[in-house]
Formats: structure tokens, C-alpha cells, sequence
């Protein structure tokens, strides 16, 4: 018997493909959160040698048991979006959707933004349950949590409105592109998508942050005058000096240099500031300036430039390919345009053959890391970042033995024990 034509299609083999990737990158994330859940329950009653002087038994406990909760959640979370994503893809779910706007909108640009603004309302919907739940169970008992249910909802609407009033102008302008800009709409696509994000980093920093959280300027003399110095010493200038109030949200301490150009500025969470020690937080921001100085967020935007471009360019070929939406469960509309189904089809199955170059951007990412740390030392004091980091860690509650192999997948930063090894060979 002749074999069916169906089955060479490239449909099919889009299904297929699909299918495969998605059963083995799940199998694969699956196994990694065991290893990982294991290794540290393993190792959960004994602190490491290299760490049993600075950090006590039952930090080294919390650590472990607030790992382990979160992978738990992590692979509850795995499973449920591997539903809703077989239920968007190949059981018809966007498919039904776009044919149930076409039915009450008709064809044209409304029903393209619709099925975009519907898709987004019900997949974010559909993971407010578990946001809940890490917000209000996990990280309220380990102690992080400070947000009440008022707070968590004006901070939604905060993000839905912010969302609806800078998303939808962008997301219907690609459509216009595509519709309006012909068979390179892509290019002019990726054009406005690149300046949106440069954009971003201009105003992010003076206009959206502050809408949900309250930065003050640094009123500390001694700390002021410290960072001062060390970002003469260094090179760099900056709008401001702040404050944040991350305990308004969170128990969770970090540092960060944010902004572009002439909008960049140093921030503090005020949980950092009540843990450390001045000498310790210039260390912390020596090393968010060792990113700058080695043009780490410069390659970064580099590469997403680069990605992106590969990215549109796809699309803009992909939207023209029959295959690609019935491969994926979806009737293209033969006389219409299809544009919104093609970049939500895209966007959900990016992720799926994407996970596996996540180990490569971590190892990357670990680099830079390695990197900014060795600047730290050279500019401020090795013990000094050792100290900081430890308290971090023992703050944020990361586990100092995390699995290798996983650490190997998914850490974007090196783990402890070789961080701190680095530092003190370093120091000498």
C-alpha cells in the first residue's frame, strides 16, 4: 500500500517537530527539577565547609526547603502550561477563537487586534491562580512576602493599564506593517520594534518604575560619599542616587544600575541598605558597574537585536506558509489576512524549540558574571564582595548546593561556592 502524502506534508512535519520538542523539552525540565529538588534536600542538614563560618544551620535549612517549594510550584506550573498550549495549538483553542471574532467582528484590523488583546486577557487570566499562590503561600511562608491583596491588585491594574496603553499602539502598528508595508513588512516591523525598546530604557527608569515603587533620593552622607567616590574611580556618572522601597513588596534585597544615555541612575532597595555594611555596597555596585565597564548590557542588546531580526524575518516568511498554521492546529483565513494568528503562533511555539539554547545563554550569562565580579575586586575589595554576596545569599534564601546539572541549564548566575572561589583566588 502506498504510503499517504499527508505524512511527508511539511504540516505534518511542523506537527510532528512540534510535538517532539515539546515532549522532550517537558521530559527534560521535569528531570532537571527533580535532580535539582533532590540534590538540595540532599544536602539539606549539613552547610558546605566553605560556608559553615558565615552561614548558620537553619539559614542553610530555609534555603533548601524554599528551593525545594519553589521547583514544586515550578514543575505544577510546568504542567499546566504545557496544557493551555497543546489546548491554544493542536486541540484548536486559538483556532476557535479567531473563528468565534471572525463570526462577531467580521475580517479587518478590530478583529486582528481583538484576537491579540483577547489571547493576552485569557492567557493572563488563566495564570493569575498561580501567581496568587506564589505570592500569597510560598513566599509568605518563607517570610518575603510583605504585599497585601489590595496592593497585589492595584499593582495588576497598574500593569493591565500600562500594558493596554503601550502595547496595543505597538502591537497595531506591526499589524499595520504587515497588512500595509509588503513582503519586507518584517524588516520595517523590527525597525519599530527595536526603537520601542530603546525607548523603554530611556523612560523606564523616570516614569514607569515610580508608578510602583517610591524612589528617594540617597540621604545616607557616608554612603553617598562612598559611591561617589567609587564611581569617579570607575568612570561612570549618573542621574541619581535612590532609594527604593522594595520592603513595601518584598523582604528580597537587591542593587541595580538601570536607564540609558543620560538616564541612567543607581538604585538601592532599601532591604540591601539594612543588610550591608558601606564597604560591602560599593562591592555590590562595583560589580553592577564591572557589567557596564565590560559592555555587557551593550552585547545583550546587540544580541537581541540580532535575535530579533532572525525572529521577524522568520515571521514575515512563516506568515505566508499555509503549513505553518495547520501544523499548529490552526484553519488559516484564505481570503483574509492572518497576520495576528501568525505572530501568536510564532510566539508559542518559539519557547518550545528555543529551551534548548537556554543552556548556552546561561553559560553566557555566568561569564559575564565572572566577569563583573573580577572588576569588583579590582576596584573595591574582594572579602567585602564575599561578605555582601553571602548575605544575599542567606537573605534571598538561595541554596548554596544547588545540582550541577542544573546549575549547568538554568543558572544565569555561577553558584555560590564557585562564585566565591573565583573571588578569593582572585584576591590572592
Amino acid at each position: 500500500m502506498a504510503d499517504s502524502p499527508y505524512l511527508y506534508s511539511p504540516s505534518w512535519i511542523l506537527t510532528a517537530a512540534f510535538t517532539l520538542s515539546l515532549v522532550i523539552a517537558t521530559a527534560l525540565k521535569v528531570w532537571l527539577g527533580i535532580r535539582q529538588a533532590r540534590h538540595v534536600a540532599l544536602h539539606r542538614n549539613e552547610v558546605p565547609k566553605a560556608f559553615s563560618l558565615n552561614v548558620n544551620l537553619s539559614s542553610h535549612q530555609k534555603a533548601a526547603d524554599y528551593t525545594v517549594a519553589k521547583i514544586r510550584v515550578g514543575l505544577l506550573e510546568l504542567a499546566m502550561g504545557v496544557i493551555v498550549l497543546v489546548a491554544w495549538t493542536l486541540l484548536g483553542g486559538l483556532s476557535a477563537l479567531n473563528g468565534a471574532l471572525l463570526q462577531w467582528l467580521g475580517t479587518g484590523m478590530i478583529q486582528q487586534i481583538a484576537l491579540l488583546a483577547s489571547f493576552v486577557l485569557i492567557s493572563g487570566v488563566l495564570d493569575l491562580p498561580l501567581a496568587l499562590y506564589q505570592t500569597f503561600v510560598i513566599e509568605e511562608r518563607f517570610g518575603f512576602n510583605k504585599m497585601t491583596i489590595r496592593l497585589w491588585l492595584i499593582d495588576l491594574a497598574k500593569s493591565c493599564l500600562i500594558g493596554t496603553l503601550v502595547g496595543l499602539p505597538i502591537a497595531t502598528l506591526i499589524l499595520w506593517l504587515m497588512g500595509a508595508a509588503g513582503s519586507e513588512w518584517w524588516l520595517w516591523a523590527w525597525c519599530v520594534w527595536m526603537g520601542f525598546n530603546l525607548l523603554l530604557l530611556l523612560v523606564y527608569p523616570s516614569f514607569i518604575a515610580p508608578l510602583f515603587n517610591k524612589f528617594t533620593p540617597l540621604d545616607d552622607q557616608s554612603l553617598k560619599s562612598s559611591v561617589t567616590a567609587l564611581m569617579q574611580r570607575c568612570g561612570f556618572t549618573a542621574q541619581g542616587l535612590f532609594v527604593m522601597d522594595g520592603s513595601k513588596r518584598s523582604a528580597h534585597a537587591n542593587a541595580y544600575f538601570t536607564g540609558f544615555g543620560a538616564a541612567k541612575r543607581v538604585v538601592f532597595y532599601d532591604t540591601l541598605l539594612a543588610k550591608l555594611s558601606v564597604a560591602e555596597v560599593d562591592a555590590v555596585l562595583a560589580h553592577e558597574l564591572g557589567h557596564f565597564r565590560h559592555w555587557h548590557i551593550g552585547k545583550r542588546i546587540l544580541m537581541m537585536f540580532g535575535l530579533s531580526l532572525l525572529c521577524f524575518s522568520l515571521v514575515g516568511w512563516l506568515a505566508t506558509q499555509v503549513w505553518f498554521y495547520q501544523g499548529l492546529g490552526v484553519d488559516p483565513n484564505l481570503n483574509t489576512p492572518n497576520d495576528a494568528l501568525a505572530l501568536l503562533l510564532f510566539m508559542l511555539s518559539l519557547p518550545v524549540f528555543g529551551f534548548f539554547l537556554t543552556p548556552i545563554f546561561a553559560a553566557l550569562s555566568r561569564r559575564h558574571e565572572f566577569e563583573a565580579d573580577a572588576y569588583a575586586v579590582a576596584m573595591t575589595s574582594g572579602p567585602d564582595l564575599c561578605t555582601a554576596l553571602l548575605k544575599l545569599y542567606e537573605d534571598n534564601a538561595s541554596t548554596l548546593t544547588p545540582d550541577p546539572v542544573y546549575a549547568k541549564v538554568y543558572y544565569s548566575h555561577p553558584p555560590a561556592s564557585e562564585r566565591l572561589a573565583r573571588i578569593t583566588f582572585l584576591t590572592g
